[in-house]
C-alpha cells in the first residue's frame, strides 16, 4: 500500500486517523505540525502528504508547497473544517490536491486516499 505523511495537530484525531489508514495497510508517519513534517519529508519518500491546513508554525497549504518542492510526483490531500480556504486560488495550494472536508467518515477517508494514491 501508501507510504504516509499525516500532518494534524489535534493529537487525538491523528492518533484516530493513523489507526485508520494502517489498518487499511498504508505505512503512516505522523506529525503534529508542518514543520516536524517538513523534516519528515526530507528524510524519506513518501506517496501521499495528508495534511490539515490550519496548524501552528507551519500551515498545510506551506507545507504543501514546500513538499511539492522536494517531491513533485508526491500526492497531496487536505483534510480540513475550512474548505474554502483550500480552494482558494489565491493561497497558492497545489492544483491537483484533493479537499476532504471535516467532518467525514473515516471509510470515506480511507477511499479516498486509494484513490488518489492510485491516480
Amino acid at each position: 500500500m501508501a507510504a504516509i505523511l499525516l500532518a494534524e495537530d489535534d493529537d487525538s484525531m491523528r492518533r484516530f486517523l493513523k489507526k485508520a489508514l494502517e489498518r487499511a495497510g498504508h505505512s503512516v508517519i505522523d506529525a503534529a505540525q508542518g514543520d516536524e513534517a517538513l523534516t519528515e519529508l526530507q528524510l524519506r519518500e513518501f506517496d501521499l502528504l495528508l495534511t490539515d491546513i490550519v496548524m501552528p508554525v507551519m500551515d498545510g497549504i506551506e507545507l504543501a508547497r514546500r513538499a511539492t518542492e522536494i517531491d513533485p510526483e508526491m500526492k497531496i490531500m487536505f483534510i480540513t473544517g475550512f474548505a474554502a480556504v483550500a480552494l482558494n486560488a489565491a493561497n497558492q495550494a497545489p492544483e491537483d490536491a484533493k479537499v476532504l472536508s471535516k467532518p467525514f467518515h473515516l471509510k470515506d477517508l480511507v477511499h479516498e486516499v486509494e484513490r488518489v494514491v492510485a491516480a
